[in-house]
């Protein structure tokens, strides 16, 4: 069938590691080419932001990215893009009047917007998965959170009308509930992971550098919470941090890569700190292999790529207790859980594993197995199709939830 991915923000060319560059891009990109390779054919919708992008690029076989003319052609913050979705959506609905796609997946809440108003011009059935929530952002972010006022309401108007919600995670399914999306809408399907296998040499993985060598890997946003790990670190004598990740341009003066080297000055780790930049997809496998224990302690988290990554190379996770990583990293079996913002607790927990080479390959074996039998795209793909093929019956027959 034909399937419309619509990633307004979150396009799957993007380098990875800038602010608006992270998982979700990720997320659309695997899971299109996973249903391509299931016999699909497979749109992604974009925002355009750069006037010379032609309006189709491939991305794989069965999958095209086609960039969507709404607003300026520049790279824009996600959080000033709102104005422009109804433009978005208009191009859209003209796009498919003469023939609509099977189904239509709107990936976090500004896409789905843009969807509604596609919906103004043609009827498709319409899956929406928000990757993230307004109401559990402004939660933790208060009154630093940068979304436009509406989104709240926003995501609970398209939390009740679309004809599913895909949920990552089982924790985000209270909060759908909450903000009244009908029990019969929801489905639970992660994000899967590129099978990337551990390293043939268990001797090389496990040889330690000094004290250790711990990863960081990810967008660098205030709430991933690396701040934490490098007041870890300070608690670990001989260790060093490597945080990979931050914007492919202008890296040396964006606001949080100072911050946070300004925070490893501060507590006297600055020469057993590496920020080493955004990190191409290829290189990604070879860098978290190189490290012993890889860190993921977010404030909050909606479900989180870069812990399965790790325990597909067969490295240990040390994760917050949060949001998706409930769901991923099994305490003490895949992975050791810590509270958010704790840099003591996060100091015990990486002095422990650093000084236990067993317990670490003990770990990474158990995360590998659980990737491959849980998280792979391929599963990923058939779970999300089979949403797809409920919606497209009931929208087919007339029914409703």
């Amino acid at each position: 069938m034909r399937i419309a991915m619509v990633s307004e923000h979150a396009s799957p060319l993007a380098v990875l590691g800038g602010a608006d560059a992270g998982g979700q891009n990720v997320h659309v990109a695997a899971l299109s080419l996973a249903l391509a390779e299931r016999g699909h054919q497979v749109e992604v919708y974009t925002r355009r932001d750069d006037p010379d992008s032609p309006e189709r690029v491939p991305l794989g076989a069965g999958v095209e990215v086609i960039h969507v003319p709404a607003g300026p052609a520049e790279q824009l913050p996600k959080d000033r893009l709102l104005p422009y979705m109804k433009a978005f959506g208009q191009w859209m609905g003209q796009q498919w009047s003469p023939e609509p796609p099977a189904v239509v997946h709107a990936h976090f809440w500004m896409s789905g917007v843009a969807c509604l108003e596609a919906r103004r011009a043609v009827e498709f059935p319409f899956a929406q998965t928000f990757h993230a929530l307004g109401v559990v952002k402004r939660r933790h972010q208060g009154a630093a959170d940068p979304s436009p006022p509406e989104r709240l309401n926003i995501e609970s108007n398209l939390a009740s009308v679309a004809d599913a919600v895909i949920a990552t995670a089982t924790d985000e399914v209270r909060e759908l509930l909450e903000l009244g999306a009908p029990a019969e809408s929801l489905h639970v399907v992660p994000c899967g992971v590129d099978l990337f296998g551990p390293s043939m040499s268990q001797d090389h993985w496990w040889s330690g550098r000094h004290g250790g060598r711990i990863l960081s890997l990810g967008r660098l946003v205030e709430r991933k919470g690396v701040d934490t790990v490098i007041q870890a670190l300070s608690r670990v004598p001989g260790a060093e941090l490597v945080i990979a990740g931050g914007p492919a341009d202008g890296f040396d003066d964006d606001p949080e890569v100072r911050r946070l080297r300004a925070e490893a000055d501060r507590l006297g780790v600055a020469d057993r700190v590496h920020l080493v930049g955004a990190v191409s997809r290829k290189d990604v496998p070879a860098l978290i292999r190189s490290a012993d224990v890889v860190v993921c302690t977010p404030w909050y988290e909606p479900f989180g790529i870069v812990p399965l990554e790790a325990m597909s190379c067969g490295r240990p996770v040390i994760a917050a207790a949060v949001g998706g990583l409930l769901d991923t990293v099994v305490d003490d079996v895949t992975g050791v859980h810590v509270p958010p913002r704790d840099p003591d607790r996060l100091a015990v927990a990486l002095q422990q594993l650093l000084d236990d080479p067993p317990r670490r390959r003990r770990l990474g074996v158990a995360g590998a197995l659980r990737v491959k039998a849980k998280y792979t795209w391929a599963r990923v793909a058939e779970d999300t199709e089979q949403v797809y093929g409920r919606i497209m019956a009931r929208v087919a027959t007339g029914r409703v939830r």
